[in-house]
């Protein structure tokens, strides 16, 4: 009897660190506005993806083999990045440790990612990843030039009332408050832009801002 229930509390405790496991290996990212994406990435392209495969990329200190799920793009235009074209990105095999699912079949992408230090692009949940024609055109015509215009700055997302910035050159990120939802109009419509007294503010529009412009002004 006594032998039955040790060999019981082995299991149930074998389950609980396996459930643990999994808990710690799930993927979490906390949101972020397009252009802290676009700032906080080694590459942001425009690419069409055109098939995917499941390939092995090293192995573990364990030596168990590595997957990735590699996908063949064709690259339309690069916004951010090293000089050469990617037609390859890698990411991990599933969500529960990241990995991202894309259509394959020439669906354009705005993909925002990392260099590894071999040189490949690698993308996970936790980046901007957005088919290109539900971006909104301020989003677009943002990637040129008016986001990289704010990455000095700093958009704090303010989760619950009351919220306030710490500095000067801080931009508020209020969607979540105002429409409980990360894709509200400042996500969609706004970029965060230092000005000419190193200040930063809210700008909306689709043209580049003037040199000096009141906060959230029209062009």
């Amino acid at each position: 009897m006594t032998w039955t229930a040790n060999s019981c509390f082995v299991t149930l405790a074998i389950l609980f660190l396996w459930r643990v496991e999994e808990i710690a290996e799930a993927c979490s990212c906390s949101p972020s506005h397009p252009q802290q994406a676009f700032c906080n990435s080694d590459v942001v392209i425009r690419a069409k993806v055109v098939g995917q495969q499941e390939v092995d990329v090293g192995n573990d200190i364990y030596g168990n083999p590595i997957k990735r799920i590699k996908y063949d793009i064709k690259q339309i235009k690069m916004f951010k990045g090293p000089t050469q074209d990617f037609d390859v990105i890698y990411t991990a095999p599933t969500s529960a440790v990241c990995g991202v699912t894309l259509e394959t079949n020439g669906k354009e992408y705005l993909i925002t990612g990392k260099v590894e230090t071999d040189g490949t692009m690698h993308i996970t949940l936790c980046h901007f990843i957005e088919p290109w024609d539900t971006l909104s055109e301020t989003q677009q015509k943002s990637l040129t030039q008016r986001y990289e215009m704010g990455c000095e700055c700093k958009i704090t997302r303010c989760t619950s009332i009351p919220c306030m910035i710490s500095s000067p050159a801080e931009c508020l990120w209020l969607d979540w408050i105002l429409e409980k939802t990360v894709n509200g109009k400042q996500a969609k419509h706004y970029a965060c832009i230092k000005r000419s007294d190193d200040s930063c503010a809210w700008y909306r529009g689709a043209a580049q801002p003037k040199k000096d412009f009141l906060d959230i002004e029209d062009p």
